[in-house]
Order: C-alpha cells, then sequence, then structure tokens
C-alpha cells in the first residue's frame, strides 16, 4: 500500500499522501502515510477529531482545500488547519475511498503550496483513491469472488487500545463512550502525545481519569488536570 501513496504523491506533485481507514465504530483511523509531516498530521486529525480527512469520512464527497490559512479554513478546523500550516502544509485534498455509499477510507494528497490541485492532478488522485479501493477490498476477500484470503487487517492493533480506553474512560468519568474519547483527545492534544499512546497508558492503567478532581492523575508522572475545576484552579493540600 506504501508504494501506491508514493506513486500518488510523485504523480500530482504533492508533498506526500496520507490513509486513514473508517472502523467499524465509524470512526476515522490513519493506517499510514508517507513524505514530510504527513505522519504527524494524519495522527493530528485522528486526534483533534476536525480536519479536511474528517469531513470527507463522515460526507458525501472530497473535500478540497486549496489554501489552509484562508480564513474559511481557519472557522472551519480552527486547531488543524493553523497546526497543518506550521509544519509547512498549505493544501489538502481528502479523497474518499468509498465502495458504493459506503466509506472504506480516505486518502488525504498534502501539498507544500497553497492552490488547487487543477482538473488533470485531481482526475489522477482520485483515480488512485480507486486503486487504494481495490487493495482494501482485495485485502478484506471482497474482490475476485470473494474468497477471504486471511490476510492482515489494515487498521492496526494500537487502533483498538484507543476504544478499550475509551470504554475504561467512559466508567471512570460516568460518561458515554463518545465523550470519554473527546477527553482523551482533549488529554493528548493539551500534553502533546499521540492519542494512541495516552490509550495505551490508559489500558496499561499508567493512567486514570478522575470526575471528583475535574482532571486526571497520571500513575506514573503524578497529578495532571486536563479540565479546571469551576473555581478556575485545581486546589492543592493546605488551601482554604
Amino acid at each position: 500500500m506504501r508504494h501506491v501513496l508514493e506513486a500518488c504523491a510523485e504523480a500530482v506533485e504533492a508533498t506526500g499522501c496520507g490513509l486513514s481507514m473508517v472502523g467499524a465504530s465509524g470512526t476515522r483511523e490513519p493506517v499510514l502515510a508517507t513524505g514530510g509531516p504527513c505522519e504527524e498530521l494524519e495522527e493530528l486529525q485522528f486526534t483533534l477529531g476536525q480536519g479536511p480527512a474528517i469531513d470527507a469520512a463522515a460526507g458525501t464527497g472530497p473535500v478540497l482545500v486549496a489554501d489552509l490559512a484562508d480564513r474559511e479554513a481557519v472557522h472551519r478546523w480552527p486547531v488543524f488547519a493553523p497546526a497543518a500550516v506550521r509544519h509547512g502544509i498549505r493544501g489538502l485534498f481528502a479523497l474518499p475511498v468509498a465502495a458504493g455509499g459506503a466509506r472504506v477510507g480516505v486518502l488525504d494528497v498534502y501539498r507544500d503550496a497553497p492552490g488547487d490541485l487543477g482538473t488533470k492532478r485531481l482526475t489522477t488522485a482520485l483515480a488512485y483513491a480507486d486503486a487504494v479501493l481495490i487493495l482494501v477490498l482485495d485485502e478484506r476477500g471482497e474482490v475476485a469472488g470473494g474468497s477471504a484470503r486471511g490476510g492482515r487487517d489494515l487498521l492496526p492493533e494500537r487502533r483498538a487500545e484507543v476504544h478499550q480506553a475509551a470504554g475504561m474512560v467512559s466508567v471512570q468519568l460516568g460518561v458515554g463512550v463518545g465523550e470519554a474519547l473527546v477527553r482523551l483527545r482533549a488529554y493528548a492534544y493539551v500534553h502533546d502525545r499521540r492519542l494512541a499512546d495516552v490509550a495505551a497508558d490508559v489500558v496499561a492503567r499508567r493512567l486514570r481519569f478522575v470526575p471528583e478532581v475535574y482532571g486526571t492523575i497520571d500513575w506514573e508522572k503524578g497529578p495532571g488536570v486536563t479540565d479546571p475545576p469551576p473555581n478556575g484552579h485545581q486546589e492543592t493540600e493546605g488551601e482554604e
């Protein structure tokens, strides 16, 4: 699959490409990225739950952003867009990898200069998205007669930890799984960590979320608050 992404980037004169898959829960999960800061930005979209790929996974067509520094892009993705620009990415073109109406994944095309892809390059990128679809379906045993190949699951095992961690945080905080995932993402962003790494800490019980202190306690590194208490600060022992 990596060679397909590399070929796509070269064909459309892009900085790099990223591929994410839509899991059983409907969430978009990064799988692979090539070139420049693409891997970090794929992960950041997943962590924040915002970005062109998130919208493309949930929408009905491609999300084509000629300039992430544009006011409209910043308004639409207030955290992701400025972060992408800081990483040297100005254009991002999120192309659904779809079978009929079912979203299988999203192919992201990253460019370090603003501007549209143009008809020819966009057509080429869409052709690569179709090629990715064929490879994914073949991987799942849904091509050439549907015979299962017993192949690898394209979703990394570590992604399963994110959902397991969300379930654990849901119990710890007494909230729904969706809200628990938001808390995990917030913690990862505030602490400048990958969501998958935070999830691994939760599953390994190195990190737990405690509602009564309006934040979290890291069992290895000591207290750390992500959500401020009602009075705007974390009380410490001895405060009145």
